[in-house]
């Protein structure tokens, strides 16, 4: 299975000057790409560019190794398909169009060598003559066969390394299949088809997004009382970085927890299919008045986060995982199917059904996996209440 690690490193005074100036060169390969795919569209009547015609353009114009250029000529492609995939389906992303001052270089394949500790990272040929590489040391460096290297910024220069563990995914002989439904109080509330219930609350990753906006608020309001550029100003913006860094990795260990959590409790309970409701656009269908507050709210739910690494803990496990439209699900009432939206922590029908109202939802997600409509399907056996510390 392919697994990624992030980690520090340690290079020359010179050679770290490099580095940063690969991520400013790969910036303007990313630029170039823009300027190209525009000029080719408009030459050839809004066709658009394919991968052969746009490396073929790039190809011997910048100092970095051929395959770094064809890494962000090919993030460049995805980015534009994934946009006009996403707009097939009725979202409006826009496409790739702002230009950059730094990006991520990636070295991949032949473009890297592994001695012990040390890595040696190679910037080609340019002019006819062979660059000279770029040595960094990474004290731990995984045990396994590395694909790429990805040189990412994190307060500081780091590496993140994507290698095969070597490892096959288990066999799962359970029979249970889960409705997940995500939230922003409850991270993740799920119920099996033999109705048993887990909700993991949320709080400490709304709490954390509570004090970053209110820190960055803080700092933006002194912030926009100082020249740009002085000296104030860049310590203000020094401090905005550590804790945007900071808030960044609490809610990455939040995240992890609650996600191995859950991923813990289906082995438990001899699941072997996970499904859950997609709520990607949930914004789009609020009235006008309330869009500027849902939006809000909805700016600090990790759910897309959540289901990466839900995606990759339960692969693990050899468990599927399969998303759905969740429309109603947290709304109709299983038994007489009324339309009710619930603002209170129970969900209550006139007709006397009664339910937790993260687990109903959850259940309405699973009712409509199962049997393509929201039905009844029986009474929770147990409920299993989860707190991150």
């Amino acid at each position: 299975m392919i697994r990624c690690v992030k980690t520090a490193f340690q290079a020359s005074k010179a050679d770290l000057d490099r580095l940063f100036a690969c991520n400013r060169i790969s910036a303007e390969i990313w630029n170039q790409c823009l300027i190209v795919s525009k000029n080719y569209t408009l030459q050839h009547k809004r066709k658009w560019i394919g991968k052969t015609e746009l490396q073929a353009a790039l190809k011997h114009h910048f100092p970095l190794h051929s395959q770094s250029v064809q890494a962000v000529c090919h993030k460049y492609l995805f980015a534009r398909d994934s946009a006009k995939q996403a707009r097939s389906q009725g979202l409006n992303p826009k496409y790739p169009y702002k230009n950059k001052k730094y990006f991520n270089t990636k070295w991949v394949d032949q473009s890297f060598k592994i001695k012990g500790n040390a890595i040696t990272l190679s910037l080609g040929v340019q002019n006819g003559k062979r660059q000279q590489p770029i040595t960094i040391l990474v004290p731990r460096i995984p045990d396994a066969a590395i694909k790429e290297i990805e040189l990412v910024f994190d307060r500081k220069l780091m590496v993140s390394m994507s290698y095969d563990d070597g490892k096959a995914a288990a066999v799962n002989e359970g029979r249970e299949v889960a409705g997940v439904d995500l939230g922003e109080i409850h991270s993740i509330a799920a119920t099996t088809t033999a109705n048993q219930s887990i909700v993991i609350t949320g709080r400490k990753a709304r709490s954390i997004h509570r004090l970053r906006n209110k820190k960055l608020a803080e700092l933006q309001k002194l912030m926009s009382k100082c020249k740009k550029g002085s000296r104030q100003w860049k310590k203000y913006k020094k401090a905005k970085i550590y804790v945007l860094g900071k808030s960044e990795r609490q809610l990455q260990d939040v995240i992890h927890k609650t996600t191995k959590q859950f991923v813990q409790w289906c082995v438990e309970s001899d699941v072997k299919e996970v499904v859950i409701g997609e709520v990607e656009g949930v914004q789009r269908h609020t009235k006008k008045k309330k869009r500027k507050i849902v939006s809000q709210k909805l700016s600090n739910w990790s759910f897309g986060k959540i289901r990466k690494q839900l995606a990759y803990k339960l692969e693990k496990h050899g468990t599927s995982i399969k998303a759905i439209d969740e429309s109603y699900t947290s709304q109709q009432c299983p038994c007489c199917g009324r339309m009710k939206k619930s603002s209170a922590r129970i969900y209550n029908c006139s007709c006397g059904y009664c339910e937790h109202r993260d687990v109903h939802g959850s259940k309405g997600i699973l009712s409509k996996y199962l049997h393509a409509e929201i039905r009844y399907l029986g009474e929770t056996q147990t409920i299993k209440y989860l707190r991150i510390a």
